[in-house]
């Protein structure tokens, strides 16, 4: 099998041709602006792409993936599917997945490539338990007899290099407020500063640098092409399923490789956020069939030898890894749709983070971490209270209470 990736950062461009655009067909164009037929091209290429995906599962299991083929949006009903998520991340689980000559990754490579973006987003859901296998096996203590895994770093590369394209040679930048000058929130408390509104230049912070065109992945850029995939994948964070942020989890814990009780204290307060965490245990989950997930989550546990803050593979954790990881589980943290699953597992991944960080003295990682911590915390103490709240006036409902007069309707005559 023939990974090929441009050092351009995607597929191959069209020919040039000294055709002017105002000369090409007016048929092309026409198609082109017909929503119908981009529409069911696109699906036709869904609709391939899992077929083609089903031919690779043997055993017979391969019907719960070919049904959807024969969705109105066949991509979409692959990504929510969860039968078909497991088998699909039981083929990406197996000691001998991985390889050059491994058939789901080149199945997953070509399918990024293809630019659809619903195909793209099924791609992604994959990526936590791609990239989590991958680092935990790089980084065991026998990677020497490990086989080849040039299957999964050709995905991860791919998914970098249409990053690299699509960012057109800059960096992600935010613009950081200065306090000192009024804003549509606020007033400065000590008043305006006049003599800054004509020189005034705004605060630039770099989130992410100007990324490189790569051709491999070395061991000195291995994080940062990592770090670019997770940050595609916060980009679509709001679409991926619950079972794809619940292997992020896992495998963020893992990667921490911390199996202390220190996680557990912080500050004194871990009986207090242990309280908290397990008042929601037994809390209604939103998401259907979430002892599955749980069943999931402990299968994820079993084949790859990690666990949630013990006895994970401990890997290099650098800032342009550590800081997509971060946001993702801060959405799994604070995002109101999330089931508790979810947040559960975010919360011990971030904890094991935070014992991590302070294990290494890693003052960036560390106050990251810990913000996340005390939102956590404080999260479940305002939803505890609410909780309470709701259920002592619903214990109201039976006090009687001052019948109304009758209303009086006058109408003219």
């Amino acid at each position: 099998m023939d990974f090929s990736v441009k050092p351009n950062g995607g597929s191959p461009s069209p020919s040039s041709s000294t055709t002017p655009h105002r000369f090409k067909p007016s048929a092309a164009t026409a198609s082109d602006r017909d929503p119908m037929h981009s529409w069911w091209e696109s699906v036709s290429k869904q609709r391939s792409r899992i077929l083609s995906l089903s031919s690779l599962l043997s055993g017979g299991d391969e019907a719960p993936i070919s049904s959807l083929a024969d969705s109105d949006r066949p991509a979409l009903s692959l990504l929510s599917s969860r039968p078909a998520y497991s088998l699909i991340s039981a083929s990406l689980r197996d000691p001998s997945s991985g390889s050059g000559s491994d058939p789901l990754c080149q199945w997953l490579y070509e399918t990024y490539l293809s630019s659809d973006q619903p195909l793209r987003l099924v791609v992604l859901s994959f990526l936590p338990l791609l990239a989590g296998t991958y680092l935990s096996r790089i980084h065991s203590s026998d990677s020497s007899s490990l086989p080849s895994l040039s299957g999964f770093e050709a995905v991860l590369l791919a998914i970098y290099a249409a990053e690299v394209k699509s960012r057109a040679g800059k960096g992600v930048l935010v613009h950081i407020p200065d306090l000192s000058q009024p804003s549509l929130y606020h007033t400065p408390r000590n008043g305006v500063d006049r003599s800054r509104d004509s020189n005034h230049v705004a605060s630039v912070g770099v989130l992410s640098p100007q990324l490189e065109p790569q051709v491999a992945v070395k061991s000195t850029k291995r994080a940062g092409i990592v770090g670019v995939g997770m940050q595609c994948y916060f980009k679509e964070i709001s679409q991926m399923p619950a079972w794809s942020k619940l292997e992020l989890c896992s495998f963020a814990g893992a990667w921490a490789g911390q199996d202390c009780d220190c996680k557990e204290k912080i500050d004194g307060e871990g009986d207090k956020v242990l309280a908290l965490t397990n008042g929601f245990v037994d809390s209604s989950s939103s998401l259907n069939g979430s002892s599955e997930i749980e069943a999931e989550e402990e299968q994820v546990i079993s084949s790859n030898g990690v666990g949630v803050g013990g006895g994970g593979v401990r890997i290099p954790l650098p800032w342009e890894l550590l800081q997509p990881i971060l946001r993702i589980l801060g959405h799994c943290l604070l995002s109101p749709l999330n089931s508790e699953d979810v947040k559960d597992a975010a919360s011990n991944a971030v904890r094991s983070l935070y014992a991590r960080a302070s294990h290494d003295l890693n003052p960036q990682a560390i106050l990251a971490t810990r913000s996340l911590v005390n939102l956590d915390a404080s999260a479940r103490a305002a939803a505890k209270t609410a909780s309470a709240e709701s259920v002592g006036g619903s214990s109201n409902v039976n006090t009687p209470s001052k019948s109304k007069k009758p209303e009086i309707l006058l109408s003219s005559k």
